[in-house]
């Protein structure tokens, strides 16, 4: 059982001993820290925060703790219930809330739930507001508010629809063309807020939607991370249902995957790639992913005369670097599409859009539409962490092994060899080293990162 308190939110597994998990207490904690971080950005009379939740069999229990906590301290709080976490963002705008809070713990599996804290930007918290936050919680300085100046909780079940409409007005969504082009296309919604969302936007599109696992009951039927090894059904559902392509989300519905005509993974890392190059064909400029995506994005972008930048993992830091660098696409590999257009947030449902709009204007199949991108392959693996475990000091010591070659410190170590890359983290939400590589085949990525989990293996004596 685990408790993760980082600057990116407070995310744990449910039951067991206080500080140890993600417990009422544990979440009413965080809650009356983020509350009262609000109003210590701004001072006002009136507060609002906007509350949603994925479909987690935990989500209803600790949704009321933090919304009533919010009221506790004088907080207006806006719920939308069932939502996803780019709705969430979207409705803070909309709203012109003071922050929010979406209680998801994304791909992890049921027994986990988090509370991811947003600005009033409707963006996540940088590194310093975020240690504020922990700050606060383990102070004394919280106050709650007297009898007559408590919040009040408003619930507001319109904003996916709200969400939607906003996607459909974007230029580069050609709702004419998807509409005339009459794809039918299978949805697994993992049996969450995705379930919902994906087959309203698909329907508003003119998209037959074949559902798949899309009751929001919270009983994943599979793991709910997005990757080959999870999705037979949905494979085996889109050759059966001779279905143009397939679509997968994660619970809270920012990373998404496509399954082609033929029942083949696209690439999580190609989400990215292909919406890309659509936006980039119609409104040239700069790309930014972190630095644990595929090289494809690169050169799409170079294709299109723009310039590619890597962040450090971590949406906030893909965010910030977009804007540093102008950038009008971007996202991370796992799937996450952020187009500022819309918002400064990972948004399966404008990914989507854009996909479906670039796939009416290409008049092609998935199938061929992947064979137009560079072949490059990821292996994507862990090492749990033990408590005697010297991640930093193993990190160090695998710099010093490769110092020749072109090394990247900004977020653990990324070593680029001429032809493929490794990439050495520790995870901000699990407790574990991730080891991604790239390479210009499945057996070189594979190799190379059971080669690299060796090496560290000796380090560590493991």
């Amino acid at each position: 059982m685990t408790l993760i308190k980082s600057i990116s939110g407070i995310r744990g597994t449910i039951g067991g001993f206080q500080g140890d998990n993600l417990t009422p207490i544990d979440a009413v904690k965080y809650a009356a820290a983020y509350g009262t971080w609000v109003k210590n950005q701004r001072e006002k009379t009136d507060y609002k925060v906007v509350v949603g939740r994925d479909a987690r069999i935990s989500g209803e229990m600790i949704q009321q703790l933090v919304m009533n906590t919010l009221v506790g301290l004088g907080i207006h709080v806006v719920d939308l219930d069932l939502s996803t976490t780019p709705t969430v963002e979207v409705a803070v705008t909309m709203e012109h809330a003071d922050g929010g809070i979406i209680l998801t713990a994304s791909h992890n599996p049921k027994q986990w739930n988090a509370l991811k804290l947003l600005n009033h930007k409707g963006e996540f918290l940088d590194a310093a507001a975020g240690q504020e936050i922990l700050d606060l919680a383990e102070g004394d300085s919280i106050s709650f508010s007297e009898v007559d100046a408590l919040g009040k909780i408003t619930t507001n079940d319109a904003y996916i629809d709200l969400h939607i409409d906003e996607i459909l007005d974007l230029p580069l969504v050609n709702v004419n063309a998807i509409k005339e082009a009459k794809f039918k296309v299978v949805v697994d919604g993992v049996n969450s807020t995705g379930g919902i969302a994906v087959p309203l936007l698909l329907e508003a599109l003119g998209v037959h939607p074949v559902k798949l696992f899309c009751e929001p009951t919270g009983h994943f039927p599979h793991n709910p991370e997005p990757l080959k090894e999870h999705l037979g059904d949905l494979m085996e559902k889109v050759v059966s249902e001779r279905a143009d392509f397939g679509i997968v989300v994660d619970p809270d519905v920012d990373r998404l995957a496509f399954v082609d005509e033929n029942g083949e993974m696209f690439g999580e890392e190609y989400t990215l790639v292909a919406v890309a190059d659509y936006v980039l064909q119609n409104t040239p400029g700069n790309t930014v992913s972190n630095m644990s995506s595929s090289r494809a994005l690169r050169d799409v972008t170079q294709k299109h005369n723009g310039t590619y930048t890597a962040s450090a993992v971590g949406e906030v830091n893909v965010v910030n670097l977009m804007k540093e660098t102008n950038a009008i696409i971007g996202g991370e590999g796992n799937g996450g599409i952020i187009y500022p257009e819309l918002h400064y947030g990972r948004d399966s449902l404008v990914g989507i859009a854009l996909f479906l709009s670039f796939l009416a204007d290409q008049n092609d199949s998935v199938s061929n539409l992947r064979k137009k991108y560079p072949a490059y392959y990821m292996s994507k693996k862990k090492i749990q962490l033990t408590p005697q475990l010297d991640v930093d000091g193993i990190l160090i010591e695998m710099k010093n092994k490769y110092i020749s070659e072109e090394i990247n410190t900004i977020d653990g170590i990324k070593i680029d060899f001429a032809e493929n890359w490794v990439h050495l983290r520790k995870s901000n939400t699990e407790p574990i080293i991730r080891i991604y590589t790239e390479a210009l085949s499945q057996e070189t990525a594979d190799a190379l990162a059971d080669r690299f989990i060796n090496e560290i293996k000796t380090i560590a004596n493991l």
